[in-house]
Parts: structure tokens; sequence; C-alpha cells
């Protein structure tokens, strides 16, 4: 029984079909060119700590409340003092108009 089903096992190794994938490059755009920006769930005071203070705050909006801050190369994005968002600039690829 064993035996049957380790030959059962090889076989299926062989004859399933290749699994083949794309890589779709963006010219301009590669790892190496994305830029530290704070991650969703960290406090106001963590973004102060390691970015310092934004170039621009903007009011808050709505309720919950939701702030943006402006860092020139990125955006932030708060609900009450998280991070909801970050938004890199220099990688944002916008449709064509």
């Amino acid at each position: 029984m064993q035996i049957g089903l380790i030959a059962l096992t090889l076989a299926g190794m062989f004859f399933l079909p290749s699994v083949n994938a794309t890589v779709i490059t963006i010219p301009g755009h590669s790892e190496g060119s994305r830029q530290i920006i704070p991650k969703r769930g960290i406090s106001m005071e963590d973004v102060l700590k390691k970015f310092g203070e934004p170039k621009q705050r903007f009011e808050p909006i709505g309720e919950p409340p939701i702030m943006e801050w402006s860092y020139g190369s990125f955006r932030v994005y708060f609900e009450h003092r998280t991070v909801l968002h970050s938004i890199d600039l220099k990688t944002l690829i916008l449709p064509n108009q």
C-alpha cells in the first residue's frame, strides 16, 4: 500500500503542468528606488521621532478625524493619532490625463 502511494506521488510530480510567471517591470521603478516611509499602525509620536517635523500639516477632516502630514517626497495619513496609510510620491504612478 505504501509503495503504491509513493509511486503515485512521484508520478504526479512528473506529470503536473509547470507553472509560469511573468514579471512586469516599470521603467524608473525598482525595489531599490523605494524610500522608507511610516508603516500602518504606528503613532504620531513615533513618526515625529523617526522622520522629524513634517513640511506641512493639514487640518483633520471628518469623523473619525483623518489628518495628513506632508514630508515632500511622501505623505502620511492618520486616523486620530495612528498611521492609517503612507504614500511614497516618488514611486506613485498616476494615470495619463
